[in-house]
């Protein structure tokens, strides 16, 4: 299904057998929402279950002009009024996590609780020519060019070895995201910085980082959970797609946190 959100197309799936509260995911960069897939038939008898395609990313538009963190959060806003939702449980990953935090901080009337998944606080200034280098080259020669370099820090080699199915697909996603869509979602990241707002979050936060991850490493998701008043703080055996690899964990951990939310 599709809406037009801020003049872009708008891809969204919604699942409400359960016709429960309103359960939004988020997915990373150069994903789309086929990687929540299986959360969202964990979750869709009890929740009315969200998820969408970011600009740029699956069957929704590329934006023509630059954006920013603030404007995907208000994206999901407007996409949540078009379609009747008072406000929802958020569930963000990576970029998506960056998303959720701004969504919490500009628009709290939409969020009943936060779950950030492997996402920091804030990009460093050093780290910023990372992802400039990366949407120079991925306008340059395609998205497929970084397929292989993204999964071995999405997966650990274990999970990699094991699921060769799932790496495909997820691959596959990778290769399939729009150049530009890639380009001025990566440049919007780049300039991601909620440090000074987190503490005015008042909703229940949940925070999980993986382990293994070495694109977000755990340690700046702390940041997020040490920011906001009374957020508790998960690890899991995981790389940056804690969900994928650790589904079954990650599914019980935020369904005991909405549980206690609900």
């Amino acid at each position: 299904m599709q809406l037009t959100i801020n003049r872009i197309d708008t891809r969204y799936v919604l699942d409400n057998e359960g016709g429960g509260p309103w359960l939004v995911f988020i997915h990373q960069l150069a994903g789309d929402l086929s990687v929540w897939d299986q959360m969202a038939g964990y979750f869709r008898h009890g929740f009315t279950v969200l998820r969408y395609d970011l600009r740029g990313h699956g069957e929704s538009g590329v934006s023509p002009d630059s954006f920013t963190i603030d404007d995907l959060a208000d994206d999901l806003a407007q996409l949540l009024d078009k379609l009747g939702a008072p406000s929802a449980h958020v569930v963000g990953l990576s970029i998506g996590g960056m998303v959720a935090q701004k969504l919490a901080i500009n628009h709290a009337d939409k969020v009943e609780s936060l779950t950030v998944v492997g996402a920091p606080a804030f990009i460093p200034e050093d780290a910023r020519p990372t992802f400039a280098r990366r949407a120079a080259s991925v306008r340059e020669r395609g998205t497929a060019s970084i397929v292989e370099a993204t999964l071995e820090r999405w997966l650990t080699p274990e999970f990699r070895k094991a699921h060769p199915e799932v790496v495909e697909q997820i691959g596959d996603t990778i290769a399939r995201t729009p150049a530009e869509g890639f380009a001025r979602a990566a440049a919007a990241v780049s300039r991601f910085d909620a440090r000074d707002a987190l503490p005015s979050v008042k909703k229940r936060t949940l925070v999980v980082a993986g382990q293994h991850d070495v694109g977000t490493p755990h340690a700046a998701s702390k940041l997020v959970a040490d920011a906001v008043p009374g957020a508790r703080f998960e690890l899991l055996n995981a790389a940056h797609l804690s969900p994928v690899e650790e589904s079954q964990r990650f599914s019980a951990l935020v369904a005991g946190f909405l549980r206690d939310s609900t």
